[in-house]
């Protein structure tokens, strides 16, 4: 029966590797622990990222709208404009709660960017809510349940009751049901700073994770807080998602250029945050590469070995007919072969030390610290990263071998 036989260069490059089992099974094995550490700090990296931003995200829009602030304009002398009065004292003027303009128009032209996800009009403004002899500040957030409800999920936010949101209705944080004593189906007085006042009802009750947003942000409908706010018909924000959250600053700034609507994106109202993100990925990347150029080294480094070793070997190869080109053939099929077992081993190592991370990295509660995902795409880069990096580190040993005198060689 027919048997396909393997190309020359194999049948070398598979002996060589088989005569020096100590130096393959150890250079196999550094590989391993090389492309195990990348595939787990990447993995682990990633979900930790992803935790934050949902975290941050969950409970605010990646890009939101605002109108323009007022501002005072210098007193000009007799000499007409550009002639300021000298010494004059100029105050930033008080910020009245006012509108977008045309703010329908604003929307419609945001949501017919292809990056946009979801545009929410809101409006929200300052407001007391009193319970008896306790009150307390609060911010009131009139909203479109169909459409903030996909920015923040409120759904899964809430504690008790419901997300409804009539007229009458009002959703408030567990640290202010808490100080004002009350529970679902409880009515408070809402007043706003202009002194119109309303009876609502409380429809649920949430927590948002923060404690301050708790005590301070009440969600009602849209025209009830406009009717309240003194805003009829206006809103007073455009709460915008994107499909890509690391994107917001360059959609932020089109919409600007497009819309002349002051718009801010969570990576600039969390700058802070964005930066330790961002060092994390630097960190990441410092530690993958570094951990590569480890693993190339070494294998570069028994590749070199092996070349001194079977000089006399390369030399009567050589001189039996056998080119160069095939020679540095068989040191390049042996980097990939040691690249691609030892990112084989790697990607096991590296999915073993994820599942023990979930199953014994825990919060105080029991629950999972983080969710991790297993993405294809990480093992599958690693595993054609690794064999390219066996192939690249075994070029210099390679060309060496391919370029011994066989006279030189077989003398020793």
């Amino acid at each position: 029966m027919f048997k396909p036989r393997l190309p020359f260069e194999w049948i070398v490059a598979i002996r060589f590797l088989r005569e020096g089992r100590l130096q393959t099974l150890f250079i196999i094995a550094g590989v391993a622990i090389g492309v195990g550490v990348i595939v787990f700090m990447s993995a682990l990296l990633a979900g930790m990222q992803g935790n934050f931003i949902r975290r941050v995200l969950s409970a605010q829009s990646h890009i939101q709208l605002l109108p323009p602030k007022e501002v005072t304009r210098p007193l000009r002398g007799e000499g007409g404009a550009g002639a300021e009065v000298e010494g004059a004292i100029v105050q930033p003027p008080l910020q009245r709660l006012k509108g977008i303009d045309q703010w329908q128009a604003v929307a419609a032209q945001i949501r017919a960017l292809p990056e946009v996800l979801v545009v929410s009009p809101v409006a929200g403004g300052s407001a007391l809510v009193v319970r008896g002899s306790a009150s307390r500040s609060i911010t009131v957030v009139g909203i479109e349940p169909e459409l903030y409800f996909r920015i923040v999920n409120l759904d899964e936010k809430l504690v008790r009751g419901e997300p409804r949101l009539s007229a009458t209705d009002i959703l408030i944080g567990t640290e202010l049901a808490s100080d004002l004593g009350v529970d679902v189906g409880d009515k408070l007085r809402v007043t706003a700073a202009n002194g119109a006042a309303s009876a609502l009802t409380i429809a649920g009750i949430f927590d948002l994770g923060n404690k301050g947003a708790n005590q301070r942000n009440t969600f009602v409908a849209l025209h009830t807080a406009q009717s309240l706010l003194g805003l009829p018909g206006g809103v007073t924000s455009l709460e915008v998602t994107v499909r890509d959250v690391y994107a917001a600053e360059g959609v932020a700034q089109r919409i600007t250029a497009a819309t002349g609507v002051e718009a801010d994106s969570w990576i600039k109202t969390s700058a802070q945050f964005f930066a330790a993100v961002s060092a994390q990925t630097t960190a990441n990347t410092a530690i993958r590469f570094f951990v590569g150029l480890s693993v190339a080294f070494g294998i570069a480094s028994v590749l070199v070995v092996v070349v001194v070793q079977k000089s006399r070997e390369i030399g009567i190869l050589r001189a039996m007919g056998v080119s160069q080109g095939q020679i540095l053939r068989v040191f390049l099929l042996q980097g990939g072969l040691l690249g691609l077992g030892g990112s084989v081993a790697g990607c096991g190592i590296g999915a073993s030390a994820l599942v023990l991370w979930q199953r014994f990295a825990r919060n105080a509660d029991g629950t999972v610290l983080f969710p991790l995902v297993f993405d294809p795409l990480l093992f599958s880069l690693a595993l054609l990263l690794a064999s390219l990096t066996g192939l690249l580190a075994a070029f210099a040993p390679a060309l060496r071998a391919a370029r011994l005198d066989p006279v030189v060689a077989i003398r020793g």
